[in-house]
Order: structure tokens, then C-alpha cells, then sequence
């Protein structure tokens, strides 16, 4: 790369991606805080270029506008998703700002390009009635029912991301106040309120359910497996998934099916839309926003399926003697 010297000219181009990326993963780590499975997302996109480029014989310094059109025209031909493709192009624009600022390349070849718009989709959520069915399902007769109810429960009730749920300690709980301490993305930390049913399921849970899965008196976990050990995000969403089998929801749920739930159940109750924005730990309002579209939506599926004029005749007839009435032959005009 530029700015190196000739013995880094010398490097192989899959010596000198290894190296730039670990450094620059690096500061996204320490100066951005991000997470890890986060950093990993960023390493698969930028490795995934980085095979691209080695396979044309480029390291960083010489990749140029024309390959990266290269890369993101096979990434469309491979039937890729635009979201995709914009995820990846967004990476390789930090990546290459990065090295500029450093002084390690002499010109951004990203610079200016726009990403594909992508019409993005709705989130799937589920309706009161589906959520209810799928908190009743987990049976508090066992431990390990216990737990499921409180982290079903909690979930729901809170919009917790499946992240911050498997990373509450106890310390984190403020049951008396009805609130719980997270950290969200970013390691930020926000305090939501909890609803009293998903306040009682983590008491039952803690009196009754935790003291027998926990195995060792300094463990600070939250939500234990059965070998006393925290909870893993796949664990939780292998319970999801087998919980709504059991409650009858045909389509996919997973962990951020039940916060989209309840970002929309909260708006469509009226809720503010700073507020819920608070609520889900949203950096910004227009990430939060997406759910007034799906809450219009609903809307006018609703208005399409119950207004008289468009749902069919009422289920109870008229009355005799008024079958034949015109608009506005009663008492109270057409008002």
C-alpha cells in the first residue's frame, strides 16, 4: 500500500488485507465499542471483497473504482440481495476512508458511491392474540419452565434485543420499580419499564426456577442453562421457534419478531414515537419510523376488513320494517 515502503510493496496482497483489516477491525472494537458478533459481520463483508481483490492481484492500496463495480456486479449476478450488496459497499466505504485518513492509500476508490436502494421490507410481526398464545405456551411446572416463561415475557415486554436479554445480570433488575437495566449496541446502556405479568414470571423465575439451575454461588447471570451457565442467543432462538410450532404462528418468529411485535402494538396503542424510540435504544428516530408504515398498514387492513361498506352485510340483520329505509330515514339523519 501507499505509504508503507518498499518491503510492504513486497508483501503478498492477502498478507497486507489481513494486516489493514485486523487493524482497522481493531479500532472499530475499541473507538466504536462494537459488539462482537457485529465486528464479525464487518469481517465476513470486507474478507469477502478482500478474496475478490487478492484473486485480481490487488492489495488496498491498488484496488480501483472499476474493480469495486466488478465485485458488485457479480454480487448482483450471484442473485444477491440489494440489502446485501448495500451492506457490503457500506463496509468497504469505511474501510477505505480509514485508510486514507491514515495515509496508507492515496485515493479512495469508494468515494462518492451510492449504494443500490433497496425497497426496504416491513418487519414481520405478530398479533396480540399470537403473542398471547406463544407466552402461554412454556410450562412453569420445572425450572427450565420457569425460566422460558420469564425470558418469553421479558422479551416481549421490554423489546429486548436477544443480545441484551442473554446479557442481564442480576444487578440489572429493578423488579421493585418495575424496570431493567440493558445494553444495547454499542454498549450503551438505557432503562426500560417492565410490565407487571413479565415482573412476576422473573420473581417466580428467581425464587423458584434459578436457585436449582445455578451451580456456582458467584454467578451473576441472569438466565442460566442447565449446566448453570448464561444463556446463548441461539438457545433463545431455538425456544422462539419452538414455541410458536407449539402456538399454532405459521411464520418464521424469532427473538426481533417479538421486539418488532412490540414497537407495533405500542404505537398502534398510541404510543409517542419518541418515546417507543427511548424504549428499543434506537440511535435515530428513522430507524424507529419504520414501524408508523407497518402500523398504517395494519390500519388499513382493518379498515378493509370491518367497515361496512367494504366487509360484506352485518352479522345481525335489520330489523323488520327497516330493511328498506334509505341513508338517513332514521331518527338521527345521515349524520
Amino acid at each position: 500500500m501507499a505509504g508503507r515502503g518498499e518491503a510492504a510493496a513486497a508483501e503478498p496482497p492477502a498478507a497486507v488485507w489481513a494486516a489493514a483489516m485486523a487493524e482497522y477491525l481493531e479500532i472499530l472494537r475499541v473507538e466504536r465499542g462494537l459488539a462482537a458478533h457485529t465486528l464479525e459481520a464487518y469481517r465476513r463483508d470486507l474478507g469477502d471483497f478482500a478474496v475478490f481483490a487478492v484473486g485480481h492481484g490487488a492489495d488496498p492500496g491498488a484496488v480501483t473504482r472499476s474493480l469495486v463495480m466488478a465485485y458488485l456486479q457479480r454480487l448482483h449476478q450471484a442473485g444477491r440481495a440489494r440489502a446485501t450488496v448495500a451492506r457490503r459497499l457500506a463496509a468497504l466505504r469505511g474501510f477505505f476512508a480509514y485508510l486514507v485518513r491514515e495515509g496508507r492509500i492515496a485515493r479512495d476508490p469508494v468515494e462518492g458511491m451510492t449504494s443500490p436502494r433497496a425497497g426496504r421490507p416491513l418487519p414481520r410481526v405478530m398479533s396480540v392474540e399470537e403473542v398471547e398464545r406463544l407466552l402461554e405456551l412454556p410450562r412453569p411446572a420445572s425450572p427450565a419452565g420457569l425460566r422460558d416463561r420469564a425470558v418469553l415475557e421479558l422479551l416481549y415486554a421490554a423489546g429486548l434485543r436477544v443480545s441484551e436479554l442473554v446479557g442481564l445480570d442480576l444487578d440489572d433488575l429493578l423488579l421493585d420499580h418495575g424496570l431493567v437495566r440493558c445494553r444495547g449496541k454499542g454498549g450503551k446502556e438505557r432503562v426500560v419499564p417492565v410490565g407487571a405479568p413479565a415482573v412476576e414470571a422473573v420473581r417466580v423465575y428467581l425464587e423458584r426456577g434459578r436457585p436449582r439451575l445455578c451451580r456456582r454461588p458467584d454467578q451473576r447471570a441472569l438466565f442460566l442453562n442447565h449446566r448453570g451457565g448464561r444463556l446463548s442467543r441461539q438457545w433463545v432462538w431455538r425456544l422462539l421457534r419452538r414455541a410458536a410450532r407449539q402456538a399454532g404462528v405459521s411464520r418464521a418468529v424469532s427473538p426481533h419478531t417479538l421486539r418488532h411485535s412490540f414497537a407495533t402494538h405500542l404505537l398502534a396503542g398510541g404510543a409517542d414515537l419518541r418515546a417507543v424510540q427511548e424504549l428499543l435504544g434506537h440511535a435515530s428516530i428513522t430507524t424507529t419510523q419504520i414501524y408508523t408504515h407497518l402500523t398504517r398498514h395494519h390500519l388499513l387492513e382493518a379498515y378493509l376488513r370491518a367497515h361496512p361498506r367494504l366487509a360484506g352485510p352485518p352479522a345481525t340483520p335489520p330489523e323488520a320494517g327497516t330493511a328498506a329505509a334509505g341513508p338517513g330515514a332514521g331518527p338521527e339523519g345521515g349524520g
